[in-house]
């Protein structure tokens, strides 16, 4: 396997795991990059942008982040809230006045970030099209009535986080959340980071700039939710909030898909570089280039639990604080003190002020992992050991 890159003296431990993942846990395209107090330390790529494809990775491959797109969207509320725009401790209905319906009047914007808002499933579930016309996704979390009395407990929004987080930023300041982060984060940072594919990205997806994401063989044994027989059976069960959560769009939008790509699905559809994923993660908690997008106050907020233990949607224990989720058994980051997002099936991106670490991880082989995958758990077990050399 030819790995191409960079890796600062005493992160080599990191490039030896990279290359593991290809030879026994079946990677077949993927980056890596570490920034250390805002120097970028470790810069990794191999395999081929596409799974099946012979067109190689090359350095600014991008490709869709899935879950790990709600910790870049969780950016934008915070900043709102430093700038005064936003009160995270309002009523959503205060900017978004039709979401009260069915008492969500009590439904506050925290409450969105820390997965509290007992918004996570649609009764009636949205086609692939309607999930891509802005205004559907809003009008049904608009509609639908709590699962739970808001506030009460936390379950995974892994699909309605989206909409409710896109309209508030459209609310709020006029703008998409995918407009807004453009303008504010990827734009100042120079960040190969999109929220809605342009055209004229995509049209080089011919040249590799964009890769496909697509489902690869796992050789560690298919779905990995630590957990006991409850999470198998909630996954089961077609009347359970788990399998409804997931269910909000059905079928599923095919990822690849241009109008897939070019849409603003805060949840599940930013494509980024991992060296912009890491940059970004680094900007949170330190200045990069002259530019940090949060204050020290901000990113402790960021980081404090605001959600802990069972978790009503994934049926294992998760830990939450403002739009990212925290280090805890769920999904192992780097220390305690780290916080960032996985994507589903494998894509991973955090921050750890304490040792002032940003990671980012993107492959093109999707998994079924939920939260922790192998190959990016490899990738932090090399780095948690390298920095306590």
């Amino acid at each position: 396997m030819e790995v191409n890159g960079t890796v600062a003296e005493g992160f080599e431990p990191v490039r030896a795991v990279f290359v593991r993942n290809f030879e026994t846990l079946g990677e077949r395209g993927a980056a890596v990059v570490v920034y250390r107090h805002g120097r970028k330390v470790v810069d990794l790529w191999a395999g081929t942008r596409d799974v099946d494809g012979t067109d190689p990775w090359q350095p600014g491959t991008a490709q869709i982040m899935r879950s790990a797109t709600k910790g870049v969207a969780a950016a934008v509320p915070l900043m709102l809230a430093e700038r005064g725009e936003l009160d995270l401790d309002a009523p959503v209905a205060r900017y978004w006045p039709e979401f009260k319906a069915h008492g969500k009047d009590r439904v506050l914007v925290r409450h969105i970030l820390n997965h509290r808002a007992g918004l996570p499933v649609l009764d009636h579930p949205l086609t692939p099209a309607e999930a891509l016309d802005p205004r559907r996704g809003p009008e049904a979390v608009a509609a639908q009535a709590p699962a739970w009395e808001p506030g009460t407990a936390h379950g995974y929004h892994p699909l309605t986080y989206g909409w409710l987080l896109d309209e508030l930023v459209r609310r709020v300041t006029g703008q998409g959340a995918g407009e807004w982060i453009a303008s504010e984060i990827a734009g100042p940072l120079g960040l190969d980071l999109w929220l809605g594919l342009p055209e004229t990205v995509a049209a080089m997806d011919r040249v590799g700039r964009a890769g496909r994401l697509e489902s690869a063989p796992d050789p560690s044994g298919g779905l990995r939710v630590r957990a006991k027989r409850a999470v198998t059976e909630a996954y089961d069960d077609p009347d359970s909030l788990t399998r409804r959560a997931f269910a909000a769009i059905t079928p599923f939008p095919d990822q690849n898909d241009p109008a897939y790509r070019a849409s603003a699905l805060p949840a599940t559809n930013g494509i980024v570089t991992a060296d912009a994923l890491a940059r970004f993660y680094a900007a949170l908690i330190g200045e990069v280039e002259g530019v940090r997008l949060i204050t020290p106050t901000t990113m402790e907020a960021a980081r404090t639990e605001e959600s802990a233990g069972p978790d009503r949607v994934l049926v294992i224990n998760t830990r939450f604080g403002l739009g990212h989720m925290l280090h805890g058994s769920a999904s192992p980051l780097l220390a305690p003190g780290s916080f960032g997002h996985p994507g589903r099936g494998g894509p991973l991106g955090f921050a750890d002020p304490d040792s002032g670490t940003a990671f980012a991880y993107i492959t093109n082989g999707y998994r079924k992992t939920v939260t922790a995958d192998p190959r990016a758990q490899a990738l932090v077990s090399a780095l948690r050991q390298t920095l306590r050399a």
